[in-house]
């Protein structure tokens, strides 16, 4: 699954300031949602009398029962156990169907559809692969219902979901073999849909400490990333204990993380969002005003009664509540000036080449252009040949070698990597996006998208191991430009739609891993390198067609080597 890049508290400061202050940035109100990955632009006052006595519609009291809360509302001990706890689970849960490859053999060694497939080993693997792939394109499609029940009911129900779907795909995993259905595909499919539930409700803690937001968000994306191992470890100790440690007791012990997940977002984690800093930026400007006029009608109450005096005694406390609430914003945010956070999000903009081309149009002349189309399509093959390469590593390897336990080096070698890349990655992404062009960024995805197309079909160790960590760096900046593409190009005001179409249409377009499969197993007999040489031709063309169109564009308008590209 693929997540958007998040911004810096002071990057999104600038972002308020900018959409306060400038015309041309409208967008930038959708970026206090999408670059801080929260999903609540709700109501931020509501009468609660109001809801007890039902005046309001239903839909209005769901919104308003969601409505963020200010992180400074919240003890600071019980933020910092709510961080943890997230990162503890999200360890467990987030991503593991893509341990997919570490889980294969297992599975194979288990029995998993040999009864089905009669004992035909090509078709176990087609059996096996399917069951990847429907995970995979469920774990993107879920992106987008997952916010909108953040939007509507908040990241306690969306942790709840997630919960249940992760209990109840642990059940049908573990009970596989006894079910007259094919519970392998759809408890794998129900552990790839609590994934999402439970990592995207968790965005927003980083509202939590805005001045540590960056670091909050690394952890999270950390453990997403890391949690791909688990399967690997339970490969580790199922070999050592010679299969006596099944997958039925496996995923009867994994029962205990559903359990666990569903009882802190009972009891620990929030029910409403935390706010963003732009939306704490806005609620201390409201308590600044308020102060301030406080002060001006208290210059009006000449005649002193008793009425009088316990007005002033009541606008006085209602001022220092208020320069409480402001007081309380500043020490939240920080003391980082506007003015630099401004200037500093002005020059990573005005570095890609290509922010605000497409902010001012419609959805529709959006989705229907060919800054769209092209990342899209690029995007559907990459994500394709992502998933394909997951889930037959083991066997492209020894069709390659000719040789089982080189696969299974390079099999193991990959399940290793393939959390620490991400982890590693990190820190080196958001460098490169916000201090290189869009244009490079584009050309060194289809570059290195190319040499991994290439060394993995040579027949030498030494370049499937270079393949494999190319591959684990390459995909997690491969997804994080596309998303820094989409925020760029398209802007914050319509990025959820934009955005999640491609991911949505890419993730679809991943059953076609199943025709895949077929050419690779049957029509070219097991031989891998002509279904790679496909895949690697596609996305070139497609890769240097959007490259190419990109450098044009951006010629026409004057912004190639400009500092100051002018409006569009």
């Amino acid at each position: 699954m693929s997540l958007p890049r998040v911004a810096s508290i002071e990057t999104l400061a600038a972002d308020h300031r900018v959409r306060r202050g400038s015309d041309a940035s409208i967008a930038s109100h959708g970026s206090l949602r999408s670059r801080k990955l929260s999903f609540n632009p709700l109501p931020q006052d509501w009468d609660l009398h109001a809801l007890q006595q039902g005046r309001d519609k239903p839909d209005d009291v769901l919104s308003q029962l969601a409505a963020p809360v200010s992180a400074f509302e919240v003890p600071e001990w019980k933020r910092m156990l709510q961080i943890a706890a997230a990162v503890i689970y999200c360890l467990f849960a987030a991503g593991i169907v893509f341990g997919y490859a570490a889980l294969k053999p297992v599975l194979k060694s288990e029995g998993a559809y040999r009864d089905t497939c009669g004992g035909d080993d090509t078709c176990v693997e087609i059996h096996l692969n399917l069951m990847f792939t429907v995970a995979a394109v469920g774990t993107n499609v879920a992106a987008l219902p997952v916010g909108a029940i953040l939007d509507h009911f908040g990241p306690r129900v969306s942790g709840v979901i997630g919960s249940i779907f992760l209990l109840c795909g642990a059940l049908l995993l573990a009970y596989a073999q006894t079910l007259p259905f094919d519970a392998l595909l759809l408890g794998y499919l129900c552990l790839a849909l609590g994934g999402p539930f439970t990592f995207i409700s968790s965005f927003q803690l980083s509202n939590a400490f805005p001045r540590h937001s960056g670091l909050i968000l690394a952890l999270l994306t950390g453990a997403f990333d890391a949690s791909s191992a688990l399967f690997l470890i339970y490969r580790i100790i199922f070999n050592a204990t010679d299969g006596a440690f099944n997958l039925r007791s496996f995923f009867l012990l994994y029962l205990a993380v559903p359990v666990v997940l569903f009882l802190l977002q009972v009891f620990l984690m929030p029910a409403r969002s935390y706010k963003t800093v732009g939306e704490l930026v806005d609620q201390a400007e409201e308590a600044d005003a308020a102060s301030h006029a406080l002060d001006i009608s208290s210059r009006f109450d000449d005649q002193v009664d008793e009425n009088t005096a316990l007005l002033r005694e009541e606008r006085a406390e209602q001022r220092q509540q208020q320069e409480a609430v402001v007081a309380d914003i500043h020490s939240l945010l920080g003391s980082v000036t506007a003015d630099q956070q401004l200037e500093a999000e002005e020059r990573k903009n005005v570095t890609s080449g290509v922010w605000g081309i497409m902010h001012d149009n419609t959805v529709l002349e959006q989705i229907s252009s060919p800054w769209f189309i092209l990342i899209c399509l690029f995007t559907v093959i990459q994500m394709t040949r992502i998933n394909f390469f997951v889930a037959t590593i083991r066997v492209q390897y020894a069709a390659i070698f000719g040789d089982l336990d080189k696969a299974i080096h390079i099999n193991n070698f990959f399940d290793l990597a393939l959390p620490i890349g991400g982890l590693v990655s990190i820190p080196f992404i958001g460098l490169a996006l916000d201090h290189t062009s869009t244009v490079v960024v584009l050309a060194t995805l289809v570059t290195t998208a190319t040499l991994i197309g290439i060394l993995g079909v040579l027949p030498y160790m030494w370049a499937a191991y270079a393949n494999v960590i190319l591959f684990v760096l390459y995909r997690p900046f491969y997804y994080t430009a596309v998303s820094d593409y989409s925020a760029k190009v398209f802007g914050f005001r319509t990025f959820g739609t934009v955005y999640g179409l491609i991911i949505c249409l890419s993730g679809l377009f991943n059953f076609s891993q199943s025709g895949l499969d077929i050419l690779f197993h049957i029509t070219f007999h097991g031989n891998p390198v002509p279904v790679d040489l496909i895949l690697l031709a596609l996305g070139l063309i497609i890769g240097t067609s959007l490259v190419l169109f990109v450098v044009i564009q951006l010629r026409r308008l004057g912004r190639l080597g400009n500092d100051h590209p002018r409006d569009v």
